[in-house]
């Protein structure tokens, strides 16, 4: 997959979206500290605002500012409004805090914070589909984020509905419609995106080629339908629909999941680095949450829902995001401050602007993080669960940390 610089946005826009995100991450993690596991829901108020943290404030967040910069050095056509990111960030950072004090403490907050939230999505959504209709022939990779933010435009309605519903302005089948909900945004939004943004920053990081795309088409496809089963059987009440389209996710991360092993067995660098470690965390993640998934399905448990979505959330999307922030971040920074400088003095190498020694450290604490909480779920230990939490808070801090120290590389 070729890609040129040439319609890149300048990084000052793009910084923030990652700054606030990892900002976002670590606050996420410092509420974890409030849980107790012996009686954890998924439906409760607690745990509805950590969600919403954690996917509004780091997921899209992050997403938001990779987005403002893939898409347009992909299709090679300028932004239709680059300047309408400078105002997204604002508002997704002041909506998402709403939201997260909404269902934590005063659910009269949810319905303005809800609006603040959709404002802000829908410009990102406008605005990538007017950058997207300037390129007239799309390739796999842009009908991945046509679809991705179509989903993205439904799962805030169902949404929207659903906080007038929690704050009592309507009357809904809230539980319905928030399985339809979930799965717009995580399903159709996240999963989707990282698949899209998987066919261009995999090859070009491991420089792996000659390999089929066909399993990522058909998993596309597949992860599409499943998508749309869900959001009927919510709202026709339909169990088949629902637990089919459930299977038919499984299968299409399964697709996915076969994909990335295909560009990893084809891979030209061979660097053990922390993007790689990483990754290799993130789909090993994605696998163990598989097989959780599938458990599910057949003896159905909330302890086993609640480890899927913890290694889901923060195994595989948030090792998939900090991984490529280790190899985005310094390219980007070098791009814009160092490029220039070649050929008339000694500029770095993208390898010199990671701080290796750090990123590690962050590895190991967030990774043991993961796994000791995924333990103390599964188990139903809270000592187990909030020692998880120290280590995962840690990981975090040095995180936040070595995005800091890569963005000011001097």
């Amino acid at each position: 997959m070729a890609v040129s610089t040439d319609f890149a946005p300048p990084f000052k826009l793009i910084a923030p979206y990652f700054i606030v995100g990892i900002i976002f991450f670590v606050s996420s993690i410092v509420l974890l500290f409030g849980f107790d596991i012996s009686n954890l829901d998924t439906n409760s108020t607690l745990t509805l605002s950590w969600v919403h943290i954690f996917l509004l404030g780091f997921v899209m967040m992050v997403i938001f500012g990779a987005m403002a910069q893939l898409v347009p050095v992909v299709l090679e056509v300028g932004h239709f409004a680059v300047e309408l990111y400078y105002v997204i960030y604002p508002l997704l950072t002041i909506g998402a805090l709403m939201m997260g004090f909404g269902f934590y403490t005063s659910a009269a907050l949810l319905p303005y914070g809800g609006v603040i939230v959709l404002v802000a999505l829908l410009i990102f959504v406008l605005e990538t589909f007017l950058t997207i209709i300037k390129q007239k022939k799309l390739n796999l990779v842009m009908k991945s984020i046509v679809l991705s933010n179509s989903f993205l435009f439904f799962g805030l309605i169902f949404g929207i509905l659903m906080a007038l519903g929690f704050a009592g302005t309507i009357e809904i089948d809230i539980n319905n419609f928030l399985k339809a909900h979930i799965y717009m945004v995580l399903a159709g939004y996240v999963g989707v995106t990282i698949m899209g943004m998987s066919l261009v920053l995999l090859p070009m990081f491991w420089l792996s080629h000659s390999f089929s795309w066909k399993p990522v088409e058909y998993a596309l496809y597949t992860i599409t339908t499943s998508v749309f089963m869900v959001m009927f059987s919510a709202l026709f009440k339909n169990s088949l629909l629902e637990y089919s389209g459930y299977t038919l996710t499984i299968f299409a991360f399964m697709l996915y999941f076969y994909q990335i092993w295909l560009i990893y067995k084809t891979r030209v660098r061979l660097d053990h680095d922390i993007y790689l470690h990483s990754l290799l965390f993130a789909y090993s993640s994605l696998l163990g949450g598989l097989i959780l998934g599938i458990v599910y399905l057949l003896y159905p448990s909330n302890t086993v829902l609640l480890t899927f979505g913890w290694l889901m959330f923060a195994g595989f999307i948030t090792f998939m995001i900090n991984g490529h922030l280790y190899k985005i971040v310094p390219f980007l920074v070098w791009y814009q401050r160092f490029s220039p400088l070649i050929g008339k003095q000694k500029v770095p190498m993208l390898a010199d602007m990671v701080p290796k020694q750090s990123a590690k450290i962050q590895f190991l604490f967030s990774s043991s993080g993961v796994i000791i909480i995924a333990i103390g779920l599964l188990i139903g230990n809270n000592e187990v669960f909030k020692s998880g939490v120290s280590f995962l808070f840690m990981g975090s801090v040095f995180m936040l940390k070595d995005l800091l120290y890569m963005i000011n590389f001097k």
